[in-house]
């Protein structure tokens, strides 16, 4: 081994041992870098970690924890947390390969000219890459007119005795007046997009991605009714005369001015609904069942069996503060949000036996850099145009 390998071995094992000035965790960060030799040194420490793991059966969890948090308190976490397999047996490549990815962020998006992004896996062929979705939407009014909402725009529409203003990314409705004559409008958010509405009784709605919200200009009578198809986030105002509803598919959710998550995509297995704060309860059928902070109730859309349980409530509502979070996600899992988020198609001939994912990563990166850091675990890619073929999954 050359001495200068030698050194930067010492230097790796000063800052997992949290002892590198910041001189030092530079010249460390440089030498990832600059090279696609250095990969030599992160099989190198697989083999060590192997080494360890048959010796002892498997990998010490303080050692685990040490590396975890040793390189990832350094990394910018407006970029990634973590993305690793999780088998301790290939955490130590997995930390490591984040460790180059972490410090090389904002060398690859910022790069634009370069055509494919190469890792020690495969090399994934791209036509420019593909940015993270963005504020968008189209609303359908109920006498079919259809208006496109981004970002940027700021106008108002005005349907009868009701307002509707768009600024920036934000749809808001104003009842300017008592009216019987209610219609309904649609919004429809497209895979690669996001949108927030604020419905005429005040309460917020956040759309994900290939979603849509169908709801009335007015809420009259005894209840407020929205139906839902995706994903949202809600955030109801509170009024106990007018109880609030959300129909989604077969599930429908009586709110009483709350904070909850609603998840009902066709290609997602279940019907999710977490609540964060007040009161909710779920009905499936015949079924039902009050949820309180913190618990999430599962409906199974095939046999409309409900489980109610605890939640992760950080993961299931980090795509409305702006991140992927995954916590024993399968491979399948993960492709079916990039491809609403990046607007892809996916080929993917899922295997029997897949691994499981853990991590928190930004919707701000462009795809290239996510699929990096899922082949430091394993799957390899192929991108061409906005089709993704997943060309191994071990």
């Amino acid at each position: 081994m050359s001495s200068s390998t030698d050194h930067n071995e010492k230097l790796l094992q000063k800052y997992l041992d949290g002892q590198c000035t910041v001189a030092e965790t530079e010249e460390l960060y440089a030498w990832l870098q600059s090279s696609g030799a250095n990969r030599s040194l992160l099989a190198a420490m697989q083999r060590e970690f192997e080494k360890t793991l048959g010796e002892h059966h498997e990998i010490p969890s303080e050692v685990s924890d040490r590396i975890e948090t040793r390189l990832l308190q350094d990394i910018s976490r407006d970029k990634v947390v973590k993305i690793h397999s999780r088998t301790r047996i290939r955490w130590a490549v997995a930390a490591a390969a984040l460790l180059l990815l972490g410090s090389g962020l904002y060398y690859m998006t910022t790069v634009s000219s370069r055509k494919t992004f190469t890792t020690s896996n495969s090399t994934v062929a791209d036509t420019g890459d593909i940015a993270p979705g963005t504020n968008k939407a189209i609303l359908i009014l109920a006498n079919g007119d259809v208006v496109t909402l981004d970002s940027a725009g700021n106008q108002v529409i005005n349907q009868g005795q009701t307002q509707v203003r768009q600024k920036n990314g934000q749809l808001e409705y104003a009842v300017q007046g008592n009216s019987d004559a209610v219609v309904y409008n649609t919004l429809t958010v497209p895979r690669g997009g996001q949108f927030n509405i604020v419905l005429p009784d005040g309460s917020h709605v956040w759309l994900n991605a290939a979603s849509s919200l169908r709801y009335p200009t007015a809420f009259n009578g005894d209840r407020r009714e929205v139906e839902l198809q995706g994903q949202g986030y809600f955030e109801v105002a509170p009024n106990a005369r007018q109880p609030f509803y959300v129909k989604a598919n077969n599930v429908e959710v009586q709110v009483l001015g709350t904070r909850f998550d609603v998840m009902a995509y066709a290609d997602e297995k279940s019907i999710n609904t977490t609540l964060l704060e007040g009161l909710v309860n779920v009905k499936n059928g015949t079924t039902q069942q009050k949820l309180k902070p913190g618990q999430q109730a599962i409906v199974d859309p095939a046999s409309g069996i409900m489980v109610v349980g605890a939640a992760d409530v950080d993961q299931v509502i980090a795509w409305k503060t702006g991140f992927f979070e995954f916590d024993n996600a399968s491979l399948g899992d993960i492709l079916r949000q990039l491809a609403r988020w990046y607007d892809i198609d996916v080929s993917y001939n899922q295997t029997g036996n897949e691994r499981l994912f853990g991590g928190r990563i930004s919707r701000g990166l462009p795809l290239s850099d996510i699929l990096h850091m899922l082949e430091a675990n394993g799957p390899t890619f192929l991108l061409s145009g906005r089709k993704l073929t997943v060309t191994s999954g071990k």
